[in-house]
């Protein structure tokens, strides 16, 4: 999986949720999905389209109702499913998996398994904002998913991210580096 894939999954809150019901077996229907992942049903219907945009689920042909259709994943879903129940299980505990259902978190993470600078993790992450980038390192720090230290021997001295704690597990649970 690419750093592009990473990132469009993660955009949606409830894309992480539905992969990894439906890569344990949750039935591919609008209400078992609905009930196991706890979503309201209008950012359900986001995420799936979203997932379904993106190639990961698509309709199951033959199956369900016109307006109760049954969805399935395909063969690249497969994979990001397994990466989402990694992603999901390397969380602490339920109550920070609110924090994994926004847009940067993951990625965020992933670019700092390694110390870098902000300019070097907007640079991995080319389509994320300077606001975007800055409000997910501070909530992840405040998390303490990252750890945030002044490198005092550049000039100006400029400070260096780097994941760590539940934050590293979750970084490394995709299973791709994105800093280059």
């Amino acid at each position: 999986m690419d750093k592009n894939l990473l990132v469009k999954i993660t955009s949606r809150a409830w894309s992480l949720d539905i992969l990894d019901r439906m890569g344990v077996g949750v039935a591919g229907r609008q209400a078992p999905l609905l009930a196991a992942t706890g979503a309201s049903r209008t950012a359900f219907a986001q995420s799936m389209g979203h997932l379904i945009d993106l190639g990961l689920v698509e309709r199951n042909p033959g199956h369900g109702h016109p307006l109760r259709p049954e969805f399935r994943l395909t063969a690249t879903g497969v994979g990001a499913a397994a990466m989402a129940g990694r992603i999901l299980a390397a969380c602490p505990e339920q109550a920070e998996v609110a924090l994994l259902r926004r847009s940067w978190t993951v990625p965020v993470l992933t670019a700092c398994q390694q110390p870098s600078r902000f300019s070097e993790i907007k640079r991995v992450l080319s389509p994320i904002t300077d606001r975007a980038l800055s409000a997910s390192l501070k909530e992840l720090q405040d998390r303490d998913w990252l750890c945030r230290a002044v490198d005092s021997d550049s000039h100006p001295p400029r400070s260096l991210y780097v994941a760590a704690n539940a934050g590293l597990r979750i970084a490394r649970a995709p299973g791709l580096r994105l800093a280059s």
